[in-house]
């Protein structure tokens, strides 16, 4: 018994041996097998094959899927001629502020390699599977919550719409990771409002945009008024700092005069009172026993040398009366040249 049953499993290695099949995966693919039957257990491989390569497998009793694995964009687009579908496919929702738009949006994801076992025995079968069903149906949902949580305004500040995109990204990220969706970037496009609405809002911005201008006028009408109050104020600084330089020059110049004509003066003063002193001291030593023959002596000097005549005395002193002047000439002439 136990010898017909080692040839039956002979025969039957042999026949499948020789019914093998090859089973590939693509550059960018791995590849999953289901055993559907097995001496060990069957269902659903925990293990990737790599991309790029070739195996060999029983048919029948083993059934193999692939995925791929490269970086996937799914468009969700106003414009009919691309994206995922042929047909209006951006988002529509309300602003926080109860404004319809429409705004569209790219989501970049990819399939964790590691994880692709489980997707096929919890999630999908293939990638077109996992797109439509899995995706695309929660990219659809949660970001219109998330990107309606801006106002009306704040769609035309990019910063605000990267903010809300990084918050979706994370989100998504926390939904479609357990799945072995790995979601690298949630990109925002273009953004529509009511036609109407629309252009209020244009009408809105020039308006803006004409007062910042003004604004902007303004600012530099401002900044060169205080530009020429400040050459103003550095002209009449200059003004000031030259007349003070004036004064301080004239009134150094005053002190120098002025302490010129002190010393001057107190030199004036200090050789008037030595001379007074002089004089006090003369008149002190004119006054004692020999100032009369000091003065005799100074008479006598005076008249050294001088041209001495004597008159007709009478009476005690000269008498013009009596005395003939013309005869007096005349002999004092007659002298004279006799003596030449």
């Amino acid at each position: 018994m136990k010898r017909s049953i080692w040839i039956i499993l002979a025969v039957c290695l042999m026949f499948g041996t020789t019914g093998c099949v090859f089973y590939t995966t693509g550059e960018t693919e791995v590849g999953v097998r289901t055993r559907k039957f097995a001496l060990t257990g069957k269902g659903v491989e925990d293990k990737a094959y790599a991309p790029g390569s070739t195996y060999i497998f029983m048919p029948f009793i083993n059934d193999w899927h692939t995925f791929d694995t490269k970086l996937q964009n799914l468009e969700m687009v106003f414009d009919r001629g691309r994206g995922d579908r042929r047909t209006r496919d951006d988002l529509l929702f309300k602003t926080i502020d109860g404004n319809d738009i429409s705004l569209d949006v790219i989501i970049a994801y990819r399939i964790d390699t590691e994880k692709a076992p489980y997707i096929l025995q919890n999630v999908a079968v293939n990638n077109r599977t996992l797109r439509d069903k899995i995706v695309r149906t929660i990219a659809r949902s949660k970001p219109r919550d998330i990107f309606g949580e801006l106002a009306t305004e704040e769609f035309y500040v990019a910063e605000k719409r990267e903010l809300q995109a990084q918050r979706a990204k994370d989100v998504l990220q926390e939904m479609l990771g357990p799945m072995g969706i790995v979601v690298e970037k949630v990109l925002t496009k273009d953004y529509r409002f009511n036609k109407e609405y629309q252009k209020a809002i244009e009408d809105k911005k020039v308006a803006d945009q004409q007062v910042q201008k003004n604004k902007s006028a303004q600012h530099a009408a401002l900044e060169e008024y205080k530009r020429k109050l400040e050459e103003a104020k550095g002209e009449v600084n200059k003004m000031i700092a030259d007349a003070d330089g004036v004064y301080r020059k004239a009134k150094i110049e005053a002190d120098v005069y002025y302490e010129k004509q002190k010393l001057l003066a107190e030199a004036i003063k200090a050789e008037g009172i030595a001379e007074a002193k002089g004089i006090q001291e003369m008149n002190n030593a004119l006054a004692g026993s020999g100032g009369e023959a000091l003065v005799k002596l100074r008479i006598a000097e005076a008249m050294q040398n001088k041209k001495i005549m004597l008159l007709p005395v009478s009476e005690g002193g000269m008498n013009l009366k009596t005395t003939d002047i013309n005869q007096l000439i005349n002999t004092m002439g007659v002298k004279s040249l006799g003596k030449k």
